[in-house]
This record gives structure tokens, C-alpha cells and sequence, in this order.
């Protein structure tokens, strides 16, 4: 009768430890959102060059070079083994049919309606992952009503963008968190020139 009384013990404490393994896993959250918001930004021209991949830097007999090239190359998974094991963490992954549709959607309103926008220091990114219109009279008047509607789409866009990431790694509890990364990684790539809400308050890059 001991014996079984102990199991529920025994699984409560293995649940308890696979709850405690599986965490936030920041790192990856963070290099999923650089590459998720710098392909919608686009403008390649403001990466920094020596974190291009044209292959420029990578001459023979430059050491820091290879050993740049050779912390890009998953050896796990060379090896055959998966990066989450390997890890001991799940990865992030942007690369589901509805999380690209959602970034060719953005990148292509960023480009066509919101970049002139930013540039004109009429928008800015905002503290919460979203955009907003700072100061609507850097905007030409015939284009306020448009730019308007398409910071209401793109901000659709992000609030879902945030939750299928979630959801698309196995945690939709992650959402907030997701947010949170990405709402850092926008304001992280900003244009020079350009606006963002720090502190309560707003600041220009």
C-alpha cells in the first residue's frame, strides 16, 4: 500500500522538473526577432558589415573570419543531433506558412507606406511592441487618413505575429514574452533619425 501511495509523489516531482526545463529561452527569441523585424525594415545597407553574410569578410588567412563562419554552423545538427537536445532548450522558430505571410505582409506596408512616415519623424516605435502616430503634422494631409489605416493594419499584424510565434513553439503562455523581445529588437534596429518610446517618453535614434 506504501509503495502506492508514493507514486503521485513521484509524478508530481517528474512533472515539476520537466516544468523547470522547459524555460524562456531568451537568447534564441532575440536572434529570431532581429532576423523577423530586419527583413521587414529591409534597407540591408544599415546591417553592420561585418555582420553581412556576401562572404566579403571571409577571405583566406583572416582567423577571426573562420571563427565567426564556424559559430554560425549548427555541429549538432551536422552531427544529427537536434539543437533543442543538444541545447537542453527549445529553439524559436519564425518559419511557418502564417508567421511569413504575416512578415511579407508587414515588409511590404513598411516599405510602400510606413517608412516615409518614420523617416519624417511623424512615426515611432512605441514601448509595447506596436507603432503610433507621434505627429501627424509631418504627415502631407492627403496621406494621414492612409497612414493611419495602415498603422492599424500593422499593428494587427505585430499583437498576431507575437501570439503565432508563441503558439507555433508550443507556448502560446510565451506571448507576453515574445512581445517583449520584440517590442527591444524594433527599437534596437531603428533607423538613425528615426523615434521610439523609451522611459515614457519619446527619443530620436
Amino acid at each position: 500500500m506504501r509503495r502506492w501511495m508514493g507514486l503521485p509523489v513521484a509524478a508530481v516531482m517528474l512533472t515539476a522538473c520537466v516544468t523547470i526545463n522547459v524555460y524562456f529561452p531568451a537568447a534564441e527569441a532575440r536572434e529570431a526577432a532581429q532576423e523577423f523585424v530586419e527583413k521587414v525594415i529591409g534597407d540591408e545597407a544599415a546591417v553592420p558589415a561585418d555582420e553581412g553574410d556576401d562572404g566579403a569578410s571571409l577571405q583566406p588567412g583572416n582567423a577571426a573570419s573562420a571563427l565567426a563562419l564556424a559559430s554560425r554552423i549548427d555541429w549538432w545538427a551536422l552531427a544529427g543531433v537536434g539543437s533543442a537536445h543538444a541545447q537542453g532548450q527549445p529553439d524559436i522558430t519564425i518559419k511557418t506558412p502564417a508567421i511569413q505571410a504575416i512578415q511579407a505582409r508587414m515588409a511590404s506596408r513598411f516599405e510602400s507606406q510606413l517608412r516615409a512616415g518614420f523617416d519624417a519623424g511623424a512615426l515611432g516605435f512605441a514601448a509595447d511592441g506596436t507603432i503610433v502616430v507621434r505627429d501627424a503634422g509631418q504627415l502631407p494631409l492627403k496621406d494621414r487618413v492612409a497612414i493611419n489605416q495602415a498603422v492599424a493594419d500593422d499593428n494587427r499584424d505585430r499583437k498576431a505575429v507575437y501570439r503565432e510565434v508563441a503558439v507555433a513553439n508550443g507556448h502560446p503562455e510565451w506571448e507576453s514574452q515574445i512581445r517583449d523581445v520584440f517590442a527591444r529588437q524594433w527599437i534596437s534596429s531603428a533607423r538613425k533619425g528615426w523615434w521610439y518610446q523609451s522611459g515614457g517618453s519619446w527619443k530620436q535614434k
